[in-house]
């Protein structure tokens, strides 16, 4: 008896022995850190083959048969999920199968900055730092169906960006983007800035709107709320806003130095010479310092502003227009001194 016990003993541990030996280099193939640095990789098709994945790692991985294995077992080739992947110098095998396998994507921070000049542009610069392309954002963002699910029109619609820096995931549909981009403006306006904005008798996009205006008339931050209150005692007074900003957005040229006669005469809503009142929409993508600008807008009795003869990029502001027309008449002499047309 003693010895048959021993020779179950026996074959037992040969047993076990045996699966040790086989299950080891799987254990070890699975959990091996293989990653030598840091790397991001970029995945636009969710069929790649399995040399393609490899090769995606740049020489990035240790040892590339090793992954293969895992990848193999774990059924990766044609399964992988598109996005981009942030994976830490010593991940291991199967962190990267799962990730990759799974769609558990590594977010980047995306910042959108003040004064994006429209739709076309904004699709632009979205086109350069996410999956889908430029084409696409421009197709959903200028569709009257999206307009409508987001409760906008086109000429408001864009007001829905708000400046700042997200944490985004690369592979964001147009659709899926701007749906986090309503949260984002829900969650910006709501509160203090609702209340502010009720206050003035503005809607969020006619506040944006004004704000787009006063951030094209300065850079100099400090006179923004100036600024704001001069065109809010406009409106309130029923003088057209005369804004030079929208007559460049009505002729299409942001680049125009110097605002003629004959250029006021161009028949476009956005003409704030030629027709009272705000224009329909923001004309670029306003900073947060300009909402907050008019939120905030400075009370006094200015009616009007023109750049100053120092030429520093700051204003002169009046009340009445024999004294806006005496500092315009200096910036005028200023920049005929240098030559500027």
């Amino acid at each position: 008896m003693k010895s048959g016990k021993k020779r179950i003993l026996y074959v037992a541990a040969a047993v076990i022995a045996i699966a040790a030996v086989a299950i080891a280099p799987s254990y070890l193939d699975r959990h091996k850190a293989n990653v030598s640095a840091d790397i991001v990789l970029y995945v636009k098709d969710s069929t790649s083959t399995l040399p393609e994945i490899c090769s995606m790692f740049a020489g990035g991985l240790k040892k590339q048969n090793s992954f293969a294995r895992v990848a193999k077992r774990n059924n990766l080739e044609g399964n992988i999920k598109t996005g981009r992947y942030l994976f830490g110098k010593g991940s291991s095998n199967i962190e990267i199968v799962r990730a990759l396998k799974f769609g558990w994507e590594t977010p980047f921070n995306l910042t959108l900055s003040g004064n994006i000049r429209g739709l076309e542009k904004l699709s632009s610069i979205l086109g350069k730092k996410m999956l889908y392309d430029s084409a696409a954002f421009s197709r959903y963002f200028n569709s009257p169906s999206t307009w409508e699910k987001f409760g906008t029109d086109k000429a408001n619609f864009i007001s829905l960006f708000i400046p700042n820096t997200y944490q985004v995931y690369w592979s964001y549909t147009p659709e899926e983007f701007t749906e986090r981009m309503k949260k984002e403006y829900d969650r910006f306006w709501s509160g203090e800035r609702d209340a502010k904005a009720k206050a003035l008798g503005l809607t969020r996009e006619e506040v944006s709107t004004l704000a787009s205006i006063v951030c094209e008339e300065s850079n100099h931050l400090p006179e923004l709320p100036t600024i704001a209150g001069v065109y809010i005692n406009r409106l309130r007074t029923g003088m057209k806003l005369d804004a030079d900003p929208t007559v460049k957005f009505a002729l299409g040229d942001p680049s125009l130095k110097r605002i003629l006669y004959r250029h006021l005469t161009v028949d476009s809503p956005y003409n704030t010479y030629k027709y009272a009142g705000l224009p329909p929409g923001p004309i670029t993508i306003p900073q947060i310092s300009g909402i907050d600008a008019v939120l905030n807008y400075q009370k006094h009795n200015y009616y009007y502003f023109c750049a100053s003869d120092k030429l520093d990029g700051t204003h002169k502001f009046a009340e009445s227009s024999d004294r806006h027309n005496a500092n315009a008449r200096k910036y005028q002499n200023a920049i005929s001194r240098l030559g500027i047309r």
